[in-house]
């Protein structure tokens, strides 16, 4: 089966769920509390459960770290020229800037799973642990001198983090979970895939801001497409293989995660140019990803 068949189902659920968000009308109350119950529940009990039944040599995988970690050293670096290819208001500027480099978790640890199973679940869940600190920091800190939110406390109440340390301690103990305990997980871990992509469709939106287009294609064009090609020529200089070289190449290539919405709002930026971005990164997303996995493949 070709890759791009093996990632139709992920896609369908996101498409799914823009159609369910339009078609039932179920209420924007509901959705929210969808997306807190991913959030904060059912997403973390997929990263405990992954990360702590695979085997793990944090020895071996400081390498698969440090390209995520400089790839999206790239990303802030390429976002950031935009003060100088674009002439953009501040806060329009602080808002988009985080498009160029977060990364939608929800659909890389799909994604993860299915071309890898649980082995790819925990790789990936890894590198969102490790990871989601850095970004939040500086998207946080791009937009924190016009809003009220505290750069730690952003960082310290993420589930995220919090369940990658859970699933680290608890492997490193050799931990091994009692059966109704490992069921109970699996569980959630397996509502956390569906609910969560279709979470990500019901988020999209349609509408931007038509002097934000041209900032809004560059930013497109470097999480999409640049971010990849830098993890690969990164990856291959720290002499990655197998499925950490894979892992972190489409770890790369994710869309912008959701969340920069709900950021750039609470911080009183730019929700609008936002929300476009995330649609359009996730659509094309589409396309690209099907081709990096392919890339990969072959």
């Amino acid at each position: 089966m070709s890759t791009a068949l093996l990632l139709l189902p992920d896609f369908a659920l996101i498409l799914l769920g823009a159609l369910i968000r339009r078609g039932m009308h179920l209420g924007d109350h509901f959705w929210s509390g969808l997306e807190k119950l991913v959030y904060f529940v059912l997403f973390p009990a997929l990263l405990v459960n992954a990360i702590m039944r695979t085997r793990l040599d944090l020895a071996v995988a400081a390498p698969l770290l440090l390209t995520a970690m400089a790839t999206l050293g790239a990303g802030m670096l390429l976002a950031l020229a935009m003060r100088l290819l674009f002439k953009l208001p501040p806060m329009v500027f602080a808002s988009i800037f985080q498009c160029g480099f977060r990364f939608n978790s929800y659909i890389g640890l799909a994604i993860a799973g299915m071309l890898y199973g649980s082995s790819g679940i925990a790789t990936m869940g890894l590198v969102v642990g490790v990871t989601v600190p850095f970004v939040n920091l500086a998207a946080v800190f791009m937009l924190a001198r016009h809003g009220e939110a505290s750069l730690w406390r952003e960082v310290a109440r993420n589930p995220l983090i919090w369940a990658t340390a859970a699933g680290l301690v608890l492997n490193l103990a050799g931990f091994v979970p009692p059966q109704p305990l490992a069921a109970f997980l699996g569980r959630l871990s397996d509502a956390a895939i569906a609910l969560g992509l279709l979470a990500v469709g019901a988020a999209l939106r349609w509408r931007g801001q038509p002097g934000v287009r041209v900032a809004s294609f560059y930013l497109l064009l470097v999480k999409l497409l640049a971010l990849p090609l830098i993890a690969v020529l990164v990856a291959r200089a720290f002499g990655l293989q197998g499925i950490y070289f894979e892992t972190v190449v489409l770890f790369a290539a994710l869309p912008t995660a959701s969340s920069a919405y709900i950021l750039a709002m609470r911080m009183g930026g730019d929700g609008v140019s936002v929300a476009w971005l995330i649609s359009a990164s996730t659509l094309a997303s589409m396309l690209t990803l099907p081709f990096w996995a392919g890339w990969l493949a072959g």
